[in-house]
């Protein structure tokens, strides 16, 4: 982490005192993968430590942009000038694909990666070497996504900013996540997870552990936890209301039903191809 951006950031948040040449500082090192919004931390019960100075001068960003006319693919924009989209070169090693593809300054894209279009990928997101974003995925504001890691199509991972303390959403390494998928409120996927097509996680949602018969929750500062190479899929569970028990009525719950296994490797390994 570069201290001394750090510390200039907090001052200059606390006293509203930011320049212009402090965020392309702040936008030059978050490209790079000098800082990020969230890194490994093995003392941490989630192993991720949040930087809130990171988000407090994505912010500071925000507020100093003016509102400006850019043109991009032949359309004219209205951003912030201070966050327009990223120009890539072939030295930095990312397949984008043609297409309506969109990924904004202050985003740190690793070479090896593949963006399929369309995707969005927010200011202060990290995505790893060799991940692939297929189509219509969105990576939010701080997100954090590993190495080798597959979002599918229609894939959404929840940005935060604000509180500056959150936690944002984080997929480690070599998971696996299913086409229209959402991860929302900070949750954590750890390494090699998977999670299939339609399941949706967020900081309320029970997740049911089939093989170890317990029941995963947020609990007080903690995020959903997926552990490593857990399978997740949609499930549902009978409600106990009257109305709902006389109708036949189920809720939606996700559910761990086995970990993972040299059969599942073998289904989650389709962007090995498509390199």
């Amino acid at each position: 982490m570069p201290t001394d951006l750090a510390e200039r950031i907090e001052h200059a948040y606390a006293t509203g005192t930011a320049d212009e040449s402090l965020i392309t500082a702040l936008i030059d090192a978050l490209e790079s993968g000098q800082a990020r919004a969230a890194e490994p931390d093995l003392s941490s019960p989630t192993g991720w430590r949040v930087n809130a100075w990171v988000k407090q001068g994505i912010l500071l960003g925000f507020r100093l942009g003016k509102l400006t006319p850019m043109v991009w693919g032949g359309v004219q924009f209205f951003d912030r000038h201070l966050y327009p989209p990223r120009i890539f070169t072939l030295s930095d090693g990312v397949r984008l694909v043609p297409g309506g593809t969109s990924i904004r300054r202050g985003a740190c894209i690793r070479p090896g990666v593949i963006v399929v279009p369309p995707t969005f990928v927010n200011v202060g997101a990290y995505v790893g070497e060799n991940t692939m974003l297929d189509s219509h995925v969105l990576v939010g504001s701080c997100a954090q996504i590993g190495a080798r890691v597959h979002l599918s199509a229609g894939c959404q991972i929840g940005g935060v900013l604000e509180p500056v303390g959150a936690s944002p959403v984080i997929v480690e390494d070599d998971a696996f996540v299913g086409g229209c998928t959402g991860l929302f409120e900070g949750v954590v996927v750890k390494r090699g997870a998977v999670i299939g097509a339609g399941v949706m996680l967020t900081r309320a949602t029970p997740l049911y552990d089939l093989v170890n018969e317990r029941v995963l929750r947020a609990e007080g500062d903690l995020p959903l936890i997926v552990p490593e190479n857990a399978v997740v899929v949609a499930g549902s569970r009978p409600s106990s209301a009257p109305f709902a028990q006389r109708h036949g009525i189920h809720l939606y719950a996700p559910v761990i039903v086995k970990y993972r296994d040299a059969r599942t490797d073998a289904a989650t390994t389709l962007e090995e191809t498509l390199r």
